[in-house]
């Protein structure tokens, strides 16, 4: 494999240590590999795009993700220090969680199961799909050259179906036990600052929010049912009350309530950001509250309803478990989260997610984190790039474009690779280069059979 150019170098130098010294320069040959091909993201067009289409030692390239030791939860947390350091240097970290279907068929994939799909299914019409469920974690936040909010995938787990868990005789682990999980994973990993959970109505459970409501540096912003049951908190005990004492109040009006009250009073608020740009102003009511299950602690909570004063969409309601939110915030972080569905659909369009052909448990686990961690990988190395030589945009006659997108991203981090690849003929002259021949015969072998 050539050499590295120096401006990709570190990035790529940064997960070394995971891996052991003989397994670590196959592991390298797969990630430039997987960022230089185009098309399907398996072992073979990894290896073609490298020029080792005629490596006898094929097999040590699939070994690395269906064999080979290697912690991915130790990569997971060396890209977020990246991205965090990169990105997110001051103030809350914007954590959007939510869950993907990779669809894949294929009587060896254990971990599949059958599930609603979330692209083609509507409100009055069910579609259901075959493949693999994975809880997804991503760093919301603001790409200075991009001029937009970018959902940067840092974290990845597998939830398998029930009927897996049955077959291996074990207690089924569901997707808000999962997120329990991370949720104490990312605090730990990041004590020193405050961690803002985003998460849609799929994560709404008493039990994580009383888990974010424990955590010191940890809140949860989800959505909250119109007609939730909601209390005040619990009076103060009197001298010499004898019983138990209370654990909650009076019962207070639902979201639902509250939006058909004429007497409620409505704040406006102006978003600098709204579905599909731009900005919009809406009317929210905020109070605090109780919410309570029985044999359980209260958590206490912020909620907010939502109205649009154009009546474009639905009424909505949102809580929070840390109080001092104020309903910008929560607009604000909440509108964030829907970043992580072009995440997901440029994963699919740009880095081969779904392309995989890995039948292993072991390399199925790998390989989609992997894929979905790559696209966080190549921001941190296109962000290098366009703050040293500009942004690099695409544009046509026909088509002005004035913000680079992950397209762009991707395209520039490729152009780095392949230009440090071959040399100029003449200091005097720089717009001849000299081509090695196999080198040409890769870059027409990728363009050939592109599709």
């Amino acid at each position: 494999m050539q050499t590295l150019p120096v401006e990709l170098l570190p990035w790529i130098i940064e997960f070394q240590p995971l891996f052991s010294k003989s397994v670590w320069p196959h592991a390298k040959v797969l990630l430039v590999g997987a960022i230089l091909a185009i098309g399907k993201r398996t072992v073979t067009s990894c290896l073609r795009v490298c020029g080792l289409a005629h490596e006898k030692g094929f097999q040590n390239y699939h070994r690395v993700l269906n064999r080979a030791r290697w912690s991915a939860l130790a990569a997971s947390r060396l890209l977020l220090r990246s991205l965090v350091a990169v990105f997110a240097s001051s103030g809350e970290l914007i954590c959007g969680l939510d869950d993907t279907i990779e669809r894949r068929r294929g009587p060896k994939i254990k971990a599949k199961g059958i599930y609603r799909d979330p692209v083609r299914s509507s409100h009055s019409h069910f579609v259901k799909a075959s493949g693999l469920r994975w809880l997804c974690v991503m760093l919301l936040v603001e790409v200075s050259w991009a001029g937009a909010v970018w959902g940067l995938p840092f974290l990845s787990a597998l939830c398998p179906s029930e009927r897996y868990y049955e077959q291996l005789g074990r207690p089924h682990q569901k997707l808000t036990e999962r997120a329990a999980q991370i949720f104490k994973l990312v605090a730990r990993w990041l004590p020193d600052r405050v961690v803002v959970f985003v998460a849609d109505s799929s994560f709404a459970t008493f039990e994580l929010l009383a888990l974010a409501s424990g955590v010191p540096n940890l809140s949860l912003v989800t959505r909250l049912r119109l007609d939730a049951q909601l209390w005040a908190p619990a009076p103060a005990r009197q001298a010499g009350q004898v019983g138990r004492p209370r654990l909650k109040g009076e019962r207070r009006p639902s979201p639902q309530q509250v939006l058909e009250d004429r007497q409620t009073k409505w704040t406006k608020v102006e978003l600098e950001y709204w579905y599909g740009g731009g900005k919009r102003e809406v009317e929210v009511h905020t109070q605090t509250a109780i919410w309570y299950k029985s044999g359980e602690p209260p958590v206490r909570i912020r909620w907010l309803v939502v109205r649009d004063p154009l009546a474009e969409f639905e009424p909505q309601a949102l809580m929070t478990t840390n109080l001092d939110h104020t309903p910008l915030q929560m607009l604000t972080w909440f509108v964030r989260r829907w970043r992580m569905e072009v995440t997901f659909e440029e994963a699919r369009s740009h880095l081969g997610m779904e392309t995989q052909r890995q039948w292993n448990d072991s390399a199925i686990a790998r390989s989609t984190p992997i894929l979905l961690g790559l696209f966080s990988l190549v921001t941190l190395m296109a962000d290098g790039l366009m703050k040293a030589s500009g942004q690099t945009v695409r544009t046509a006659a026909w088509y002005e474009k004035t913000k680079p997108t992950f397209a762009d991203a991707i395209a520039s981090v490729r152009r780095c690779l392949w230009s440090s690849w071959h040399y100029s003929t003449s200091s005097a002259n720089a717009e001849v280069c000299k081509i090695p021949r196999s080198l040409f015969e890769r870059l027409t072998d990728a363009v050939c059979y592109a599709a």
